[in-house]
């Protein structure tokens, strides 16, 4: 019998935490309401900016466009993610009614599915039984219907994080429009909210383990044409205030 390395379990765990999906569910939540916070925030802003010559409407609109951005941010993604949840519930409801009326059939679908997989016959035939003896319902779930631990929607960690991170995202062009220089305004505002934005893409990439130049390059591209688009917008529509 050969002796069990006592070391075992610390390297299994140390090999699992070198992934990054167990964070994807609230990492897409957070990057998302960031973006948007720097982003609206700022493309406001500077929308206001290039049509107005004090500083008083500016910062009206953008503390208006943090405060209605975080909460429609935290009512979405609680919305959203609420719905996919009642789906995986009654997906969960459906897949319990079948296996208690046709547990023979549930079987060999699941026997199926591993064979599609690469599996032998005779092995799939053996590993659906053996899970389905295990936890018959855990092995649909995850296999059938595609539902894990990582991947299960959380409504309030999505509208948490979403709508904290929108703030934390719109704080920053809020403190440059109060403290830069009315006359370019718009100029300081879309170098700061690029510069952010740069950050934004360099901290997401880090945390989910993504390459940091694509990430970068990904949200600067968008954030710029947003920015610019709404100035213009400031500029042909606008008046003096």
């Amino acid at each position: 019998m050969t002796a069990s390395n006592p070391g075992s379990e610390l390297n299994l765990e140390a090999y699992r935490k070198k992934h990054y999906i167990h964070r994807s569910n609230w990492l897409r939540a957070a990057v998302l309401g960031a973006n948007d916070g720097i982003l609206s925030t700022a493309s406001l802003a500077i929308g206001v900016a290039a049509a107005s010559d004090t500083r008083t409407p500016v910062i009206l609109a953008t503390l208006a466009g943090l405060v209605a951005g975080a909460l429609s941010m935290a009512a979405g993604e609680y919305v959203s993610v609420s719905s996919q949840t009642d789906l995986e519930e009654a997906d969960i409801e459906r897949e319990k009614e079948e296996l208690r009326t046709m547990p023979e059939m549930e079987l060999e679908f699941l026997a199926e599915i591993y064979r599609k997989r690469g599996l032998k016959h005779e092995t799939a035939e053996l590993v659906a039984r053996e899970l389905t003896e295990h936890d018959a319902l855990g092995a649909h779930i995850r296999d059938e219907l595609g539902i894990t631990e990582q991947t299960q929607a959380r409504p309030i960690q999505a509208a948490l994080a979403s709508g904290s991170a929108f703030s934390l995202g719109g704080l920053l062009p809020l403190l440059v429009v109060l403290l830069a220089p009315i006359s370019f305004m718009e100029y300081t505002l879309y170098g700061f909210a690029t510069g952010f934005l740069i950050l934004l893409g360099a901290l997401s990439a880090r945390a989910g383990g993504a390459p940091v130049g694509k990430a970068i390059w990904r949200i600067t591209f968008w954030g710029t044409i947003a920015m610019g688009l709404t100035a213009a917008v400031g500029y042909l529509f606008g008046v003096a205030v």
